[in-house]
């Protein structure tokens, strides 16, 4: 599902112009994205967690080059998902 399929999606069910709907997503998108960017976890409850993972530095090789490089320390964006999240999904996968 693409960001089109969603706000279409969010359209059809509320009757909201599809132009408000993507402007409604784009800044709830960038509301996250900045508070991650300032270091600040998102937590919406019944969904999941937007956090910032503090990654430590280590050594890495260049096999090309047969080098060590030092990779170092850096934030990366993380989800976590709520246990509601996960039991749906694990509730509604069709066993073949």
């Amino acid at each position: 599902m693409t960001k089109a399929d969603i706000v279409a999606e969010i359209s059809d069910k509320t009757g909201i112009e599809k132009v408000q709907v993507q402007a409604t997503v784009e800044a709830f998108m960038n509301e996250v994205k900045d508070s991650l960017a300032k270091g600040d976890n998102v937590y919406l409850r019944g969904f999941g967690s937007f956090i910032v993972k503090k990654r430590a530095e280590k050594t890495g090789r260049n096999i090309s080059k047969n080098t060590t490089i030092i990779i170092p320390a850096h934030n990366i964006p993380a989800f976590k998902p709520s246990k509601t999240f996960v039991t749906k999904v694990k509730d509604n996968v069709d066993v073949k």
